[in-house]
């Protein structure tokens, strides 16, 4: 069988897009991207979302030779020249030691920003954001845009905070978090009336799936604090099942991939992405790779978007 990436010189997913590998410890770059299959799982479901990244990362093969090429999504092409993109491979994360987990994500993300670029961490399950969003602290104040099917704001769940359903809550506490806006909600999630009112009391936006379908992105991205970096926080069950079935609850009437690139272009017009992670990536819930093309093409396009922010603030 002759697949796309044969004729387009594409790989076989070692790291993202064909990326040139780099070591942590002396990153230097415009971009980071790095995966962590788990951080804090809970016990009832384990790392269910483990080989996550690498799934993630064969589903964008087909683009490892296409850097120079033109990116329709984009209106340019895939990198532009002189961006330093590299793939620091995945961290050696256990379901055991969630703490060591949480530590080992947080110190990646601080050596990519260290070294001068935008951390894109791949999952995993939606616990992996909590430490990535830590190591933000002392740099500034930080806006998040989260793409998700859930609103993430249960104080706990079986016993540990750190969790899958806690993301946007512990978010919420720290001092360095400002504006959280939160589209792609649906269905019957985790959150219960306290959920929703503690979001509400902290000013966190929501805007259900419904309502884009309705009014369109315009809304989402006038709820974004226009100018003031943002870190993107995209669960993939946010896109609806028949683009993105590979997700542990897969809910009908999610974002398009069209609604999506619309959010993603006219965030990077709007305000500087200073990171960036998708995650929720069940491997086993795939059918026939739809779900990894597609987290593969937005990858693609984020990765577009942040280096050509880059490249125009180098001018």
């Amino acid at each position: 069988m002759v697949l796309l990436s044969d004729m387009f010189g594409g790989d076989a997913g070692e790291t993202l897009m064909g990326l040139p590998a780099a070591r942590a410890e002396s990153f230097s770059g415009d971009i980071g991207v790095f995966g962590a299959d788990c951080a804090t799982p809970y016990g009832s479901v384990g790392a269910y979302c483990a080989g996550g990244p690498h799934a993630m990362r064969l589903g964008a093969a087909a683009y490892a030779g296409s850097h120079d090429r033109y990116n329709f999504d984009l209106g340019h092409r895939v990198l532009p020249k002189g961006i330093c993109a590299f793939d620091l491979g995945n961290l050696p994360v256990d379901p055991n030691t969630p703490q060591e987990n949480r530590r080992l994500i947080s110190e990646r993300t601080s050596q990519i920003l260290d070294g001068g670029g935008v951390p894109v961490l791949l999952g995993g399950d939606d616990s992996v954001p909590i430490p990535m969003l830590k190591a933000f602290a002392g740099r500034g104040i930080f806006n998040i845009l989260q793409i998700d099917a859930h609103i993430d704001w249960r104080a706990e769940v079986e016993g540990t905070p750190w969790g899958l359903s806690s993301t946007m809550r512990r978010a919420s506490e720290m001092e360095h978090i400002g504006t959280i806006v939160q589209v792609g909600a649906r269905g019957i999630g985790s959150a219960g009336k306290a959920e929703v009112a503690a979001a509400d009391a902290y000013g966190a936006q929501i805007m259900p799936a419904h309502i884009v379908h309705q009014v369109g992105v315009s809304s989402v991205l006038d709820a974004v604090p226009a100018g003031q970096p943002v870190i993107v926080c995209f669960d993939c069950d946010a896109l609806d099942p028949s683009i993105m079935p590979a997700v542990i609850a897969a809910t009908g009437g999610g974002l398009t991939h069209a609604q999506v690139l619309q959010l993603l272009r006219g965030l990077a017009a709007r305000c500087p992405i200073a990171g960036f992670d998708l995650v929720e990536f069940m491997p086993e819930a795939d059918q026939a790779g739809i779900g990894a093309r597609t987290a593969g093409q937005i990858l693609a396009t984020v990765l577009g978007l942040i280096a050509r922010q880059v490249a125009d603030r180098d001018i």
